[in-house]
C-alpha cells in the first residue's frame, strides 16, 4: 500500500444505547500527507436493521459495502426476516481476511437489542458497549471512557459521539471537516441530519469542523 493511496485515516465509532445503537464518523479522507477529500461517506446503511462504519482504503472500503448489502438483501429474501447484527458481523469477519485494508464496525438493532461489534483486518471481531477504531481512536476512547454510561438514550449518545469526534478531531491530523451520525434502533436507520449536528455541537460548546 503506497503513501498516494486514498485513505480514511479517520475516527470511527459505535456506542450501545438502551434501545439501539449510535455510529458515527468524521468526513476526511488523506494521501500521505495530503488532504485529499472533506466530505467522504465513512458511515452507510446495510440494511434497514445494520449500519456499518469504514476505516482504510477507500476501494476496498466501497466494495465491502456493496458487497454486504448485497449479501444481506439475499440473506433476508432467502429468509423471510431480517439478518441478526451478529451474523452480519460474522460475515463481514470472514470477507475481510480476503485482503481487505480495513478496520470496521458494524452496528445494529433485531430482536436481541442493540449491537455494536469492532472488526479488524485479520477477521477479529469483538463486540463491546462502545468502541473507536481508526487513527484517531485513542483521543475518542479517552472520551468514550469518560462520557459512557450504560442505558443511555438516543439524544445522550448522539452527544457522547460528537464529544469524542471533537476530542479526535483536535488531536489528530488525519481526522476532521465534517461529522456522520446515524441511530439505529426499533424503527430502524436513522441519519441525523447536518442541522441537528450543529445545533448539538453549539449547544456542547464546539465549534463545528467545516
Amino acid at each position: 500500500m503506497t503513501e498516494d493511496t486514498l485513505k480514511t485515516g479517520t475516527t470511527t465509532i459505535g456506542i450501545k444505547l438502551k434501545e439501539g445503537v449510535i455510529l458515527a464518523t468524521d468526513q476526511r479522507a488523506t494521501m500521505g500527507n495530503l488532504i485529499a477529500h472533506s466530505h467522504v461517506q465513512k458511515l452507510y446503511p446495510l440494511s434497514e436493521n445494520i449500519g456499518m462504519t469504514i476505516a482504510g482504503v477507500v476501494g476496498d472500503a466501497q466494495l465491502m459495502v456493496r458487497y454486504m448489502q448485497s449479501e444481506i438483501a439475499i440473506y433476508a429474501m432467502k429468509k423471510g426476516a431480517p439478518m441478526s447484527v451478529s451474523t452480519a458481523a460474522t460475515l463481514v469477519a470472514s470477507v475481510i481476511r480476503q485482503g481487505f485494508y480495513l478496520g470496521l464496525i458494524v452496528g445494529g438493532y433485531d430482536q436481541t437489542g442493540g449491537h455494536v461489534f469492532s472488526i479488524d483486518g485479520a477477521g477479529g471481531y469483538i463486540e463491546d458497549n462502545y468502541m473507536s477504531v481508526g487513527s484517531g481512536s485513542v483521543f475518542a476512547l479517552g472520551a468514550l471512557e469518560a462520557e459512557y454510561k450504560p442505558d443511555m438514550t438516543r439524544d445522550e449518545g448522539i452527544n457522547v459521539a460528537i464529544t469524542a469526534l471533537n476530542s479526535a478531531r483536535r488531536r489528530d491530523n488525519c481526522t476532521g471537516d465534517g461529522m456522520l451520525i446515524a441511530f439505529i434502533g426499533p424503527d430502524g436507520y436513522e441519519d441525523i441530519s447536518n442541522e441537528e449536528i450543529r445545533s448539538r455541537c453549539a449547544a456542547l460548546g464546539f465549534q463545528f469542523p467545516n
